[in-house]
């Protein structure tokens, strides 16, 4: 059986992702008439319509839909291998992505462990949080919460357990009563109060774009805030900030995500075990800080 050509299925596939042939042909750099040339190639070869076309727009009818299940999945693949394939096997920077708070006040902190350990392995550390493209972003391992849906061609490893809790600075009544809220994790004193059983008696509230904002608002002194285990741990041991009623697990975890399969004694698999390491440490610290 003949198959299809490959620049049709490519055709295909963008014109799928995007649901126009116009951004489909800018995304090849091609003409509106060159993919709706492929297509109909496509869908001779096939013997059967892939499209329903409305109105000067199309939509991938059951068929098409169907194939682009496959396109998706192989042209996804085929980027990954051909960006694997053109890194250099000796090339010593390993371009990490890490959610900012945990990157600055914890994972930053700790690199000069990593480079005692491994000296050869120039890490370059990329700030981002959530949802990521590995091939757009030339990112090689992801830092990752899993409050969000990766694709099953992303290889994950776990970290660690999440574990909140409440901080406060040492001494500070004044502003015991005040909530600070994080906007990029709204639910967090939800969740506390849920997991650790404690009754909200606060009565006012302050919000903050992000984390790192929240936790040097209560190191200044303006209230308590919930914050993530590996973003506090510093705080906690300089007696700047005390947990109030300890640390709980949130039934979320910590994920190191990458875009291939992480194989011995690479560097990949040099950092992969030792946030491992690293991560249990401070996860320990903070189970006897709770006791």
């Amino acid at each position: 059986m003949k198959m299809p050509s490959l620049t049709s299925l490519r055709f295909f596939n963008s014109a799928a992702q995007t649901g126009s042939f116009v951004s489909a042909a800018e995304q090849l750099h091609v003409t509106h008439s060159a993919v709706s040339r492929q297509i109909r190639l496509l869908e001779d070869e096939l013997g059967i319509a892939l499209f329903e076309r409305r109105n000067r727009a199309v939509y991938l009818n059951e068929a098409g839909q169907y194939l682009y299940k496959t396109t998706s999945a192989i042209f996804e693949q085929l980027e990954e291998t051909v960006t694997h394939l053109r890194t250099p096997l000796n090339n010593p920077v390993l371009v990490v992505s890490c959610e900012p708070t945990i990157a600055m006040k914890w994972l930053i902190p700790r690199l000069s462990h990593f480079y005692a350990l491994h000296p050869e392995i120039t890490l370059h550390l990329v700030a981002a949080g959530g949802a990521i493209d590995f091939n757009k972003e030339g990112v090689d391992l992801a830092f990752r919460r899993d409050d969000f849906f990766w694709s099953k061609n992303i290889y994950a490893t776990k970290i660690c357990d999440e574990k909140i809790g409440a901080v406060i600075k040492p001494n500070n009544l004044h502003h015991s009563n005040k909530q600070l809220i994080t906007l990029s994790r709204p639910q967090a004193w939800q969740d506390w109060f849920q997991y650790s059983g404690v009754v909200s008696n606060y009565t006012k509230t302050s919000e903050y774009e992000h984390f790192y904002l929240a936790i040097q608002a209560t190191l200044a002194g303006l209230g308590a805030t919930i914050a993530s285990f590996l973003m506090v741990q510093d705080e906690l041991h300089n007696q700047q900030l005390v947990a109030i009623n300890g640390f709980v697990k949130d039934n979320s975890s910590y994920y190191l995500l990458s875009p291939i399969e992480i194989t011995p004694d690479s560097k990949q698999e040099k950092f992969k075990n030792w946030i491992i390491a690293e991560a249990e440490k401070s996860s320990k610290k903070v189970d006897e800080q709770s006791l």
